[in-house]
């Protein structure tokens, strides 16, 4: 059992001290018998902060890992971030960077719970550690029957590329768009479609907590597709094809944004996967015969944080739904983002599902120090872009390499992709923000991916119609650097 106090060894703890580190040389000396366990261990004791513990790289790469461990806390303080805390956490550490995947655990006094996240090791990682304590929180902490064991092995043996000409889902030459707020009415769309000439948006079905009940899940649905049903001719009418992004899958968690996100119990329970899937088939059958839409975005950002037994990963989940709409609309594009949280870098470990006519979608917010900067911490300083962020360079060749992985995914699987996300906050400092989004749409262009921008008329941070004030939240009365950007590139768009 592993203890952590937030000051000095408690009495308890110094008396068990010399032969509990005794055990756990022991247990990190011998290697498990089992090759699909790669670390096992109880009976430890650390003073405060936390403990590292160095994992066999070699044998865990390609394999998605599972962690778990007993934890019991005592008057641990609240976070200052929404990432510090209790600690069952990895630190992956690989050429593209560090990752740092952990069991979301509250503060407070709780007894023995169980912790448990689930992700998989890049084959190009080059040291994984676990950390177990408190960071920047003070209290106790007690963990015990800690284990990092495999759960699903790497794949040897990789699918051969979609036969024939690459499935886009629609005859134009480019899609440009954006995400729309999820109560955008007639006036926005008018806007978007016949005054900028947009021709996608990514309607978003969002469950927030700010905005919505706690009720039934099925009529918070419900409600949506109504708005929906009520927006697809207006979108017809502007010459807007339509994304239908479920946001929030069933049995998903608040994030620190404030949406129920794809996570949790989507993967933990076995009941709201098979929900998951027949809500594709209700959508499907309501809207296969819907001139607006391009295609069906299973969920949005998908994060296995722990993949319980007798549940699918994530793969096997959207492979399910995936057929589940083939049966009923076997025209329209399937629009599948990879885990962890549809970054590039997801791709590098995908493999593409076994459902004929998916477009392949990534969102692009790297690096998150700019993008994000004064988002979720106010007082962050200005970051620039092209600069110096966090001691790398980062300019459009930075950026072209972030996106390797999704040009590489293509080629290699001869299938269409889809930028379905990507944003810099406005208030980024100096013109950044316009520098950084015409870079991102020129790789964009050059591979010939359809995309959309993060957002029109949602919030108002990532707004082209708002200026770079963040205390101001009108629209500005000029169109500004980065709304002049967009609109240039959908100027050349063509209609549906």
């Amino acid at each position: 059992m592993f203890r952590f106090c937030s000051g000095g060894v408690c009495g308890r703890c110094a008396g068990a001290m010399k032969p509990i580190l005794l055990s756990v040389v022991l247990v990190l000396g011998v290697l498990p018998a089992r090759a699909d366990v790669f670390f096992q261990t109880n009976n430890v004791a650390v003073a405060q902060g936390t403990k590292t513990f160095r994992l066999p790289v070699e044998r865990m790469r390609g394999w998605t890992v599972r962690g778990s461990a007993m934890v019991k806390a005592e008057n641990v303080s609240a976070k200052p971030n929404p990432w510090n805390g209790i600690k069952v956490m990895l630190i992956i550490e690989s050429p593209d960077g560090k990752s740092y995947p952990q069991a979301p655990l509250d503060v407070g006094t709780f007894d023995w719970k169980r912790a448990t996240f689930a992700v998989r090791i890049p084959t190009n990682t080059v040291a994984v550690s676990l950390v177990l304590g408190l960071e920047k929180v003070t209290g106790n902490v007690w963990f015990d029957t800690v284990k990092i064991s495999g759960a699903k092995p790497p794949v040897t043996t990789k699918p051969s590329p979609v036969a024939g000409p690459m499935f886009k889902g629609h005859s134009l030459p480019r899609l440009r768009g954006a995400m729309i707020g999820p109560r955008i009415d007639e006036e926005g769309l008018r806007t978007f479609g016949r005054d900028w000439n947009a021709n996608l948006v990514r309607w978003q079905l969002i469950r927030n907590r700010r905005t919505s009940t706690t009720g039934d899940y099925d009529q918070w649905l419900e409600g949506e597709l109504q708005r929906l049903d009520a927006g697809l001719p207006l979108c017809e009418k502007y010459g807007l094809l339509v994304v239908i992004d479920l946001h929030s899958p069933p049995g998903g968690k608040p994030t620190t944004s404030g949406y129920y996100g794809t996570d949790n119990e989507l993967f933990t329970n076995r009941k709201k996967q098979d929900k998951f899937v027949e809500i594709w088939r209700h959508i499907a059958t309501r809207y296969k015969n819907s001139k607006a839409v391009w295609g069906y975005d299973l969920a949005n950002e998908p994060v296995e944080e722990f993949v319980e037994d007798g549940c699918d990963d994530w793969h096997a989940l959207a492979t399910r739904a995936a057929k589940a709409i083939r049966k009923i609309d076997p025209v329209r594009a399937i629009i599948c983002e990879a885990p962890p949280w549809g970054g590039p870098s997801s791709l590098a470990e995908f493999t593409p599902i076994a459902v004929s006519n998916v477009v392949y979608s990534v969102h692009m917010y790297v690096p998150g120090e700019f993008t994000h900067q004064g988002v979720h911490k106010r007082d962050a300083e200005p970051v620039n872009y092209p600069g110096l962020i966090g001691k790398k360079m980062w300019d459009k060749a930075a950026l072209e390499k972030v996106l390797q992985p999704v040009v590489d995914f293509q080629k290699a699987y001869n299938v269409h992709i889809y930028l379905g996300e990507f944003s810099a906050i406005r208030w980024a400092p100096d013109g950044s923000a316009c520098r950084y989004l015409a870079d991102c749409i020129e790789i964009f262009e050059s591979h010939g991916w359809d995309w959309s921008y993060h957002a029109f008329r949602e919030w108002d941070g990532w707004s082209v119609e708002h200026g770079p004030d963040p205390k101001n939240r009108q629209p500005s009365p000029t169109p500004t650097d980065r709304e002049k950007l967009l609109r240039s590139w959908f100027s050349k768009n063509r209609k549906p």
